[in-house]
């Protein structure tokens, strides 16, 4: 795994994902982010809950793991 969070596994290139605690089934997953670079989106690996993280130029946070409920 590349420096900061990328995964570069088959995409010559970081691939940016967030961390993420899928409470619904106690289990930790990564969303990636969509190729238009506007949101991250997944889902929970057990029972397949879809999750969409909207990208926000202003303002936006620094943290890369996230809990979802």
């Amino acid at each position: 795994m590349a420096e900061g969070g990328a995964d570069t596994k088959g995409t010559g290139g970081p691939r940016p994902f967030l961390g993420i605690l899928f409470r619904c089934c106690d289990v930790y997953g990564r969303i990636y982010r969509t190729q238009a670079g506007d949101a991250y989106q997944g889902r929970c690996p057990k029972c397949l809950r879809p999750i969409r993280v909207r990208v926000d130029a202003k303002g936006g946070i620094d943290a890369r793991f996230f809990e979802v409920r």
